[in-house]
C-alpha cells in the first residue's frame, strides 16, 4: 500500500511539475533572463507550492502527531543554518540556473523527451553519491 501511495503522489506531483511548465528547460533559464525573454510564471508556480505547502503543513501537523505512511514525520533534527545547508543550496541554484532542471523537475521531464534531462539526471546522481560520501567521511571524522 505505502508503495501504491507514493507512485499516487509523486505522479501527482511530476503532473503539477509538467502543466507547470517546470519540466521545460527553457522556461526555466527566461525566468532568469530578466534583460531578455523574462518569464514571470515560475513566481506564479512557486508561489501556489509554497502556499499549498503552508496550508498543508498547518493541516498536517495540527491534525496528526504521526504520519499515516511510516508512523513518526521525518523532520530535520537542526533548525540552524549552517554550512553544508548555504553550499547545497548554492549548488542547487547554480544547477538549476545553468541547465533548467531542478531535482523534482527532471524526473517527469524524461517523460517531455528531452535528451539533456538524462544528463542532468546522471550528473545529479554523481552529485548526490558525492555529498553523500562527503557527510560519511565527515561523520567518521567528527566521532573520532
Amino acid at each position: 500500500m505505502k508503495l501504491i501511495l507514493a507512485f499516487l503522489i509523486g505522479s501527482l506531483f511530476g503532473l503539477g511539475i509538467i502543466i507547470g511548465g517546470m519540466g521545460n528547460p527553457a522556461k526555466i533559464m527566461n525566468f532568469f533572463d530578466i534583460a531578455g525573454t523574462f518569464d514571470p510564471s515560475l513566481l506564479f508556480v512557486m508561489g501556489g507550492a509554497l502556499i499549498t505547502t503552508f496550508i498543508g503543513y498547518r493541516l498536517v501537523f495540527g491534525a496528526r502527531t504521526t504520519s499515516a505512511l511510516n508512523g513518526a514525520f521525518e523532520l530535520p533534527a537542526s533548525r540552524s543554518i549552517d554550512a553544508p545547508l548555504v553550499v547545497g543550496a548554492i549548488l542547487f541554484g547554480i544547477g538549476w540556473g545553468i541547465t533548467g532542471f531542478c531535482p523534482g523537475g527532471s524526473i517527469p521531464a524524461v517523460l517531455l523527451g528531452e535528451p539533456s534531462v538524462w544528463m542532468f539526471i546522471a550528473a545529479m546522481i554523481v552529485g548526490i553519491s558525492l555529498a553523500g560520501l562527503w557527510q560519511r567521511r565527515s561523520n567518521a571524522l567528527k566521532r573520532d
